[in-house]
This record gives C-alpha cells, structure tokens and sequence, in this order.
C-alpha cells in the first residue's frame, strides 16, 4: 500500500515536526479554480488548475483501452497530477522565503 498525505502528515505530528513547511492544506488552499478538458476521440483527459496568483498547472491522464475510459476517474486523476506539481513550487517558494529570513 502506497504511504499516502494521512500517513505522512500523522509521522509529522507524531515527531513533533514544527519548522515551516508546505502541507496538504496549504496546497489546496491555493487552488482557486479548475477545469477538464477531454479531447474528443480520445481516453486523454487534461486538468488545469488555477493558483491565487493567477499561475496554472496543468495534469493530464489517459486511459490505455478505450474500454476502461472513466471521465470521472480521468479528471480526478488528471487532478491529482496537477495538484502534484504544486508542492514543487511551494517548496521552492518556502525554501526562498526562509533563506531571505537567514534560516
């Protein structure tokens, strides 16, 4: 079984992980739109996800068989690929901000 956010996020409090960092929470709080697009014809499914400063991260899935294509199970796995990229993004902006602080 994968080591999934719940899981990490409990072995954070459980060490007592107190410096700043990026969360679960903060990434979905900068999330301020989204939309799905389906290219017609096909299995792929493309998530763009709009950020509070206006910046977009784009996921995308795609179904191998056409006999296993989901539109639901593609746009959340579309989802999950752009919210994936964030934490990238965040971390560097973190990281940034604590060397501007001299930490």
């Amino acid at each position: 079984m994968a080591y999934g956010e719940a899981e990490i996020e409990q072995d954070i409090k459980d060490k007592v992980l107190t410096a700043p960092r990026v969360t679960p929470d903060s990434i979905d709080l900068k999330i301020v739109g989204e939309q799905y697009y389906v290219f017609p014809g096909t299995t792929v499914t493309v998530c763009a996800l709009k950020l509070e400063n206006g910046f977009v991260v784009v996921g995308q899935s795609a179904a191998a068989s056409k006999d296993n294509f989901n539109e639901h199970l593609g746009a959340k796995i579309a989802r999950a690929d752009a919210r994936e990229k964030i934490w990238p993004l965040e971390g560097y902006l973190l990281r940034e901000s604590l060397n501007f602080h001299g930490d």
